[in-house]
């Protein structure tokens, strides 16, 4: 935990502003103080990359903080989904996870936004019963490559439901983080999407998203005083032929 001290030029930084101990975040970007565990009838399990550093942007702490039913664990590999629950599971395939593949709402013919796949992409017959069925979700946290890293690295996710998702808007992230894809999402907005669906709980979704824009508000705000909390552009990678010598 950074110690508070007085800036020589009068002005805040990310250095002297105390974390807070519950979400871990600058206090600058905290929003603890709105945040009241929800019960819910899924639970909910989070595996964040050891790498995904981002603690002023990422959400993977807040979304578990709002949950009664949550685990966030951080690591590459866990020998099975209930080592990584930390509590027996009977059985995993009543558990989901949100799948990273080629596969995409849009181009199946459905009008669901969550939609049940198997190994091939296609979609599950008898989607109610299935999604009706799930018992818990597990969320990859990180940038996409290691979201994708995460997924080879537990075998044990092929026993578990993969599901895929139509968001009907962009990432609330806007430019302050570019998803790879259209329907990317942050962890917070795919807990939102996926938990209050199945459990048909609009009010689930509704809290999540507004501390997603109450938190984004902050950050922003703390731009002003903090410039160095600003987005870093990832160097472009030059796939031009160098010359020979």
């Amino acid at each position: 935990m950074s110690k508070q001290s007085e800036p020589e030029t009068g002005a805040a930084t990310a250095e002297t502003i105390l974390d807070c101990p519950r979400c871990l975040k600058l206090s600058a970007l905290c929003i603890c103080d709105s945040v009241t565990p929800i019960g819910s009838r899924i639970s909910l399990l989070i595996l964040q990359h050891p790498q995904e550093q981002d603690r002023a942007l990422g959400t993977a702490r807040l979304t578990a903080l709002h949950f009664k039913d949550a685990v966030l664990k951080i690591g590459l590999s866990w020998p099975s989904l209930s080592k990584a629950l930390g509590r027996p599971v009977p059985d995993p395939s009543r558990w989901a996870v949100l799948y990273l593949g080629s596969a995409k709402v849009a181009d199946l013919d459905t009008d669901r936004d969550i939609v049940a796949i198997n190994r091939k992409g296609e979609m599950e017959d008898s989607q109610s019963a299935i999604l009706k069925g799930i018992e818990g979700i597990v969320l990859l946290d990180g940038t996409w490559s290691q979201a994708k890293a995460l997924w080879w690295r537990n075998a044990w996710m092929l026993k578990c439901q993969r599901v895929i998702l139509r968001p009907s808007r962009p990432s609330r992230y806007g430019k302050l983080r570019r998803e790879p894809r259209a329907d990317g999402l942050s962890t917070i907005e795919a807990a939102a999407m996926l938990i209050g669906g199945l459990e048909k709980r609009p009010d689930i979704a509704e809290r999540l998203y507004s501390s997603f824009e109450r938190m984004l508000a902050k950050y922003r705000e703390a731009q002003s005083v903090m410039p160095e909390l600003a987005p870093k552009a990832r160097p472009k990678r030059d796939y031009r032929r160098r010359k020979r010598a």
